[in-house]
């Protein structure tokens, strides 16, 4: 402002100034001056005033429109920076991993295992349309060989839409996890204890456990969720004596031939800061006529899962127990050893010893848990009539161990093993894992 008046007043100064020469200029040198002369010089004057006045409003009306395009551009900024972190709150990035040396006791069969990276993607299309997925690495090395003898893979786990209708209704379609079981759902290295996952759920409950489908889900009150799906059944033709039905699941391109329904209930009667309990059951039930890209192998049976699990946590104390029976009819038919019943069981107890004096500088968040677990699974339990049952499927599983949480999602976890099975084969292992998430 005042670069604009000092302007505005100069022309003022100037004509003060010229007048004032003029009328010197008459006084010292008489009438040799008309007055037309002065009038003219004046009319000189005015209009050089006048030009410089249109020059000034010609100057003021560029600033303006200069202050106009940067105040415009400005908000341009500012909107795609705010859109810029819309999108970056939409986005969601997370992983977690695990990585292991197990040592076989009186053997040389000692080794090391990156077992899994996992690299987690989400985004939010909406407040109520979500996508989320997982991509996982298992054993450091993926390799093309037919029979899968590398023993590595890369997979995408779980690749789904959930649909948020409202709290009691919600739809979900894609890859999603068989809501089976405890570990199937909750996998991260830093929910469970031990190196390893139970047993139990790896043999009769084969985690992780991906099935193609769709279904709803949501909540029935405060206390009582609930889930259930359509999906892809099993592969039959796969299932062996030892391993169970863990290698019926289908990867790529499952078929859809002999589909499948999955459900479960969890219901939550103590939620409290001292004491939390859930109680939940499960169930699965299918055809077994199913093969990647459709190439069904011809097995008419149906299996039938039923389990319940519970967790419960009191003071420093946690426990959690899983049992699940397993039948498949018209396994005759499917032979390799497969079982007409599998069944098994595990409980595991443990306490948090970590005192809160240690809980201090890098080990604020830090936890410690002596941990055991007792696993019973039977892969063989009930054989189709004229069929002898492999001693080798009847196998239990000690597990005594810690798990050291460096902070809440970075874990150090030890154990020792004591494997058996009725056949009198017997394995103890010392084993070493670290796990993480984010």
């Amino acid at each position: 402002m005042v670069g604009r008046k000092s302007l505005s007043y100069w022309p003022s100064v100037l004509d003060l100034f010229l007048v004032a020469r003029l009328v010197v200029s008459d006084q010292s040198y008489g009438n040799e001056i008309d007055t037309a002369v002065i009038q003219h010089r004046l009319e000189q004057l005015q209009g050089e005033i006048n030009q410089l006045k249109a020059m000034l409003s010609q100057q003021q009306v560029e600033q303006e429109r200069t202050r106009q395009e940067i105040e415009t551009y400005r908000q341009k900024v500012q909107a795609q920076e705010t859109l810029r972190a819309a999108e970056q709150d939409r986005l969601h990035i997370g992983g977690y991993g695990e990585i292991k040396g197990k040592f076989r006791q009186g053997s040389d069969a000692d080794f090391g295992d990156i077992h899994r990276l996992v690299l987690e993607i989400g985004y939010d299309f909406s407040d109520w349309v979500r996508f989320f997925s997982e991509w996982e690495v298992e054993h450091a090395l993926v390799s093309d060989t037919a029979d899968g003898s590398t023993g590595g893979y890369l997979m995408i786990e779980q690749a789904y839409f959930d649909f948020l209708l409202s709290d009691m209704f919600n739809v979900r379609a894609g890859r999603i996890l068989t809501p089976m079981g405890i570990i199937n759902k909750r996998h991260e290295p830093d929910t469970f204890f031990g190196v390893d996952r139970p047993s139990v759920e790896r043999y009769i409950i084969p985690t992780t456990w991906p099935s193609d489908g769709v279904g709803l889900f949501g909540n029935l009150g405060s206390h009582l969720a609930y889930e259930m799906y359509v999906v892809g059944g099993l592969d039959g033709s796969k299932f062996n004596a030892v391993n169970g039905i863990r290698s019926g699941r289908q990867r790529e391109r499952p078929g859809l031939n002999d589909p499948a329904v999955t459900g479960r209930l969890d219901y939550f009667p103590q939620m409290s800061p001292g004491q939390d309990l859930r109680l939940g059951v499960s169930g699965y039930y299918g055809g077994l006529n199913n093969g990647n890209r459709g190439r069904n192998p011809g097995i008419s049976g149906k299996i039938r899962i039923l389990s319940a699990d519970f967790e419960y946590s009191i003071d420093k104390w946690d426990f959690r127990g899983v049992i699940v029976h397993t039948d498949i009819s018209n396994a005759r038919q499917i032979g390799n050893g497969a079982a007409s019943e599998m069944f098994g069981w595990y409980l595991e107890g443990g306490y948090h010893f970590w005192p809160d004096s240690f809980k201090v500088g890098k080990l604020a968040d830090s936890d410690a848990v002596a941990f055991v677990r007792y696993d019973h699974f039977d892969t063989q339990h009930k054989m189709p009539s004229g069929i002898a049952a492999d001693p080798a499927g009847d196998r239990n599983t000690w597990t005594f161990g810690m798990n050291f949480d460096l902070t809440s999602n970075v874990v150090f976890k030890t154990d020792y093993q004591i494997q058996k099975d009725r056949a009198g084969n017997k394995e103890n292992w010392l084993n070493f894992g670290l796990g993480f998430s984010f």
